[in-house]
């Protein structure tokens, strides 16, 4: 058995990465496997401020957000998996944030196997290349990482697109063979 933490960015609820997210938990907690999803929109998570107050401090940032339940939770996971939409080619500003949140202990979120599920409008992969960019510079700042897994959810232009599409099975067996 495998803990997990699921970080959804979707700022809609059961947006298509969301949806993704919830295939995924599907899957994992059906294998046997202990985690959770969280989703980023229910929480309140300030902007980093850079002030480097958590590297004089034990790693606890100086803004007392929900951040500290949510790193928490990440430290003792065996696996990360960040969902989010494409905007612009790029991760959303909710998972950006979130991702700049972790400066306060990164180098404590180690030996953490990553996958990622993405959605986006347009039908290209290439399309989502941008914000695997921005995971993959996430990844290799987390001693001893691995990226293990992509869905991508092209062609979702619209709210729920994504229900009758396979990458939903997808999300689904990735989560089961973690």
């Amino acid at each position: 058995m495998k803990k997990f933490v699921i970080i959804s960015s979707s700022p809609r609820k059961n947006g298509n990465s969301d949806l993704l997210a919830q295939e995924f938990l599907k899957g994992a907690l059906e294998a046997g496997n202990e985690g959770e999803l969280i989703s980023l929109r229910d929480k309140k998570i300030g902007y980093c401020l850079a002030c480097n107050y958590c590297h004089s401090h034990d790693n606890t940032c100086v803004l007392k957000d929900n951040m500290t339940e949510i790193l928490n939770k990440m430290k003792e996971a065996d696996i990360l998996v960040l969902a989010t939409p494409v905007y612009y080619y790029n991760i959303s500003a909710q998972m950006k944030t979130f991702i700049d949140r972790t400066f306060a202990c990164f180098m404590d979120l180690k030996d953490k196997e990553l996958y990622y599920l993405c959605s986006c409008t347009d039908e290209e992969r290439e399309s989502i290349d941008g914000a695997l960019r921005a995971f993959h510079g996430f990844a290799i700042c987390l001693p001893n990482s691995k990226e293990s897994g992509v869905v991508y959810g092209t062609g979702n232009p619209n709210h729920g697109d994504i229900k009758e599409k396979p990458q939903m099975m997808e999300a689904y067996e990735m989560g089961k063979k973690i």
